[in-house]
């Protein structure tokens, strides 16, 4: 299982490394640096504000079915049936629930018609994402990989005609990158619709009101958790939106920031992706998760730590290089909002075994602890050190429920971590930690050491043994 889990995350990696940095830097960031960080806040608060109620949407069906499938594949076909009939019917309830909620916040006429736009991408998404569900707990994981890119492509061909094709003498409006996501995500749809009816023998749509309700009735844990989790993950620039009078401003500085920590992020996801169905098929098989769990950590774990101490110590020259302004209020934000990045990486590893081993409750109780403490620091940040209020809070909201997700784990599965490898961690830490210190005093290209802190970040790796060559290889030699 660790041979498959490595061959396609790397397929997954070349991917998403080929497509979404160019579209979070060469599309998304352009896009702020022509229409300015107001216009940009306005959209990145309504983007989010729309997922925060996104789970409505999916009502937590996507991880259950990743699951479920992974671990009873014959239920493919009678799954499908009923479950697009659900999920229109719980896109009606999400628009309505939606719109209903903004009117009551006061949002205006401009922000109720992008958020309109918003929420139907927000429902092509999420449909694709469960249809997605299917190839990935089939393990049609390079399947997967190619379509877990389609829309993004797409975006960033219609994005670049828009941007620099000279089409139109009026300059760059923030509605019109709303439109390319629409028009990219409906044809991903149909895409990836063909590609798994292909898979299931999926004849005729079922309005199964007794199917309905039960699917609901298994699913609604994994509802409650994917939008608990939601809310410390983005409530922040909702409530920087709506708390500040300079909101959209402090939004979109905000933005700038959280763009860098959402890409890097996206490299602990696609560990997640592969890791549900994996782990789903081996709980039910009774086989031992310990091998494949600690691998992928420290997989995971030794790059993340390098970029973050990376991206800390040269986060000046990375904001003078991506932006126009506010760069050094961003540079700021960043320097605490990328530490961060190490608790969600952790989540993704751990939370991911936990949903798969079925624990949602305590999960569920570590995500309503998580809202609870993000809510209350923003509430008491925010209007005292603005953004960076929302980048403090989200520090300590992602390094606490990381660690009550380890706990969790280490409790329910009797893990058990030999002293000399905590020894050996430790260890690379406080190297790691030197030595970007010191590249800061060296004579070259910061970008240059930037880099070299990542490459010796897994250099350290192989040195103190956390990574072995030699395991490597056999891994990738045998069927494990």
């Amino acid at each position: 299982m660790r041979r498959k889990f490595l061959t396609n995350l790397l397929l997954l990696l070349f991917l998403n490394l080929l497509i979404k940095p160019f579209w979070i830097f060469g599309i998304d960031r352009t896009v702020q640096n022509m229409v300015g960080a107001e216009e940009y806040g306005l959209y990145f608060s309504l983007f989010n504000f729309s997922l925060l109620l996104n789970i409505i949407l999916d009502f937590g069906i996507t991880n259950f079915n990743n699951r479920n499938i992974a671990q009873n594949n014959h239920l493919l076909s009678k799954s499908l049936s009923g479950i697009v009939i659900l999920r229109i019917l719980l896109a009606i309830v999400y628009f309505i629930i939606t719109m209903t909620v903004a009117l009551i916040i006061g949002y205006e006429l401009r922000q109720l018609y992008i958020l309109l736009f918003l929420i139907f991408n927000q429902f092509i998404a999420s449909f694709i994402l469960y249809l997605r569900s299917n190839l990935s707990g089939l393990h049609l994981f390079k399947t997967d990989s190619i379509i877990s890119v389609l829309d993004r492509t797409l975006m960033i061909i219609i994005c670049s005609i828009l941007l620099w094709g000279g089409i139109f003498e009026t300059s760059f409006r923030i509605e019109w990158f709303i439109y390319a996501q629409t028009v990219s995500y409906f044809i991903a749809l149909l895409i990836t619709l063909i590609v798994v009816y292909g898979k299931a023998d999926f004849l005729k749509l079922n309005f199964d009101r007794a199917y309905f309700i039960a699917i609901l009735k298994k699913s609604y844990p994994f509802a409650l958790l994917t939008l608990l989790m939601a809310f410390y993950f983005r409530i922040d620039s909702v409530m920087l939106e709506r708390m500040l009078p300079n909101g959209k401003e402090q939004a979109g500085i905000y933005a700038q920031s959280y763009r860098i920590l959402d890409a890097v992020a996206m490299f602990a996801f696609l560990f997640a992706g592969l890791l549900l169905p994996m782990f789903s098929r081996m709980i039910k098989q009774k086989q031992s998760i310990d091998q494949l769990t600690f691998f992928s950590l420290l997989l995971l774990i030794v790059p993340v730590l390098g970029i973050t101490s990376a991206s800390f110590f040269y986060r000046d020259e990375i904001m003078d290089l991506l932006y126009h302004q506010h760069v050094k209020s961003s540079s700021i934000i960043f320097g605490v909002l990328i530490l961060s990045y190490i608790g969600i990486a952790t989540t993704y590893i751990f939370g991911t075994l936990l949903t798969a081993n079925g624990s949602l409750r305590q999960l569920n109780l570590m995500a309503g602890s998580g809202v609870i403490l993000n809510i209350s620091l923003n509430l008491i940040l925010i209007p005292k050190y603005f953004a960076l209020g929302a980048a403090i809070a989200s520090v300590v909201t992602q390094t606490f429920t990381a660690i009550i997700q380890v706990v969790l784990s280490f409790k329910i599965f009797n893990f058990r971590l030999s002293v000399q490898r905590i020894y050996q961690v430790l260890l690379f830490l406080i190297v790691l930690f030197v030595f970007s210190m010191l590249s800061v005093n060296l004579d070259f290209y910061w970008g240059i050491k930037f880099l070299s802190i990542i490459v010796f970040s897994i250099l350290l790796a192989f040195i103190f043994r956390i990574f072995k060559i030699k395991v490597l290889f056999e891994i990738l030699r045998s069927g494990e």
